[in-house]
């Protein structure tokens, strides 16, 4: 079957943009979620998780037990059965119930002793409160969820305004707290956010227009959840398919409108693992491929151009892959082992670069052109550069530079695997 991607969310119904639109009291207290932190850990990755990583299915079955994990797996993100056309067709089905056993094979192929679909979806939402499937989601030692519309977690787990655990939820709440691992991918790895979970747009339409509290069938539009998802990791917003969709600047866009300081942007196929989530001993890690922008907005001011619109300035980027480390509470960086301080030597001029978001307008547009930027000022001898949106009107421009407190770690002679403190400025023209 087709690998469940869940980059781009599908439109729900106009009665689910009313509810959301809505600004709801906030839940941390509602949710259980201050309760969440203790000796489990979170395992969440930035979507496309392919079959064959070895590294990040190992790791969430080693938190759950090796060879004697049982793995929950959710998948009410995916559209459930009664919408899926292909939902007869094993080889081309793309609904909850097909996504959840095509990643309970993989978590058995990976080694783990069971894994099993949690029946849970908008065809199912009874479920989430059903004394039975508590009980099979006490007998399990982890958990996945999976990709799609994060939306559809909160519609599905969560009661209604009063955004209030499901017996279900709250079990794996539980399970959480107790020591259990919590891992997911895309809307699966979203869905752990605490207050004002993103719910869509793109960067440009975000920077340009702002954000919007609301769930809006407009995929461009920058939409968040004032009271968030599960609140199982508040110590920054989190943010999917970074770089493969150009998503920085709607991050950097959302953080500052809701007043956050610290956004944790996630790459495909590479995990940030969280140990004793929500609490002083809170650590992370990297692992994978790709890798983690971790931005800074703690000295971040916004202001208005007179004509053009809104601009940043003060924000910080760092991009932290395979193995490095970071204390949140301390805000500390730690690259990992055999990495070393890059000392740049190329005189050559940064690439012109002039689709920094990697525009979903632009039919030529490249993934990673954000990161592209970043790594390319941070190998050279130049100390600051420019790159600029796809679209105008207006037409954004970002400034990369290196000021006190940057710095770059590489594991080889050229590539700055690792930056920490890269300043950005967003202004329009």
């Amino acid at each position: 079957m087709p690998v469940p991607t869940g980059a781009r969310r599908t439109a729900l119904t106009g009665s689910t943009v009313l509810v959301l639109a809505l600004t709801l009291a906030p839940a941390a207290q509602a949710n259980g979620a201050t309760s969440t932190g203790g000796r489990g850990s979170l395992v969440l990755i930035g979507g496309g998780l392919k079959a064959d990583n070895t590294q990040v299915y190992g790791e969430i079955i080693k938190r759950a037990g090796g060879s004697k994990a049982r793995i929950g797996v959710l998948t009410a993100a995916s559209v459930p059965a009664s919408q899926d056309p292909d939902a007869g067709d094993p080889e081309s089905c793309s609904n909850s119930a097909c996504n959840g056993a095509y990643y309970a094979g993989l978590f058995k192929q990976h080694g783990a002793a069971d894994a099993q679909w949690i029946p849970i979806d908008l065809d199912h939402i009874t479920n989430a409160d059903s004394d039975d499937v508590v009980r099979q989601v006490n007998s399990m030692t982890g958990f996945f969820f999976g990709g799609g519309d994060q939306y559809r977690y909160v519609t599905t787990l969560l009661h209604g305004t009063a955004h209030t655990d499901s017996k279900v939820l709250a079990a794996i709440r539980a399970k959480l707290a107790a020591g259990a691992v919590v891992s997911g991918s895309s809307a699966g790895a979203q869905i752990t956010a605490g207050a004002d979970m993103v719910t869509g747009g793109d960067s440009y339409e975000g920077l340009r227009d702002g954000s919007s509290p609301g769930y809006f069938d407009d995929p461009s539009r920058l939409g968040y959840l004032p009271e968030g998802g599960f609140g199982f990791l508040r110590s920054g917003l989190i943010d999917t398919h970074t770089g493969t969709n150009g998503r920085e600047g709607r991050a950097l866009r959302l953080a500052a409108d809701t007043g956050h300081d610290r956004v944790y942007a996630l790459e495909e196929n590479t995990a940030l693992i969280v140990d004793a989530p929500n609490t002083p001993r809170e650590r992370l890690r990297v692992l994978g491929p790709q890798g983690v922008a971790i931005l800074d907005l703690r000295q971040a001011r916004t202001g208005k151009h007179p004509q053009a619109g809104w601009t940043l300035t003060g924000a910080r980027y760092n991009y932290l892959s395979n193995g490095d480390r970071y204390d949140p509470n301390r805000w500390q960086i730690r690259p990992a082992g055999g990495k070393r301080p890059l000392i740049p030597l190329s005189a050559s001029p940064i690439p012109a670069n002039s689709d920094v978001f990697s525009s979903p307008a632009n039919p030529a547009g490249v993934p990673y052109s954000f990161l592209n930027t970043a790594r390319a000022l941070a190998a050279g001898t130049q100390r600051t550069t420019k790159a600029g949106t796809f679209e105008s009107g207006p037409r954004f421009t970002v400034t990369f530079s290196k000021q006190p407190g940057f710095t770059a770690w590489t594991s080889d002679d050229a590539t700055a695997h690792t930056v920490t403190g890269l300043r950005i400025a967003v202004a329009p023209e």
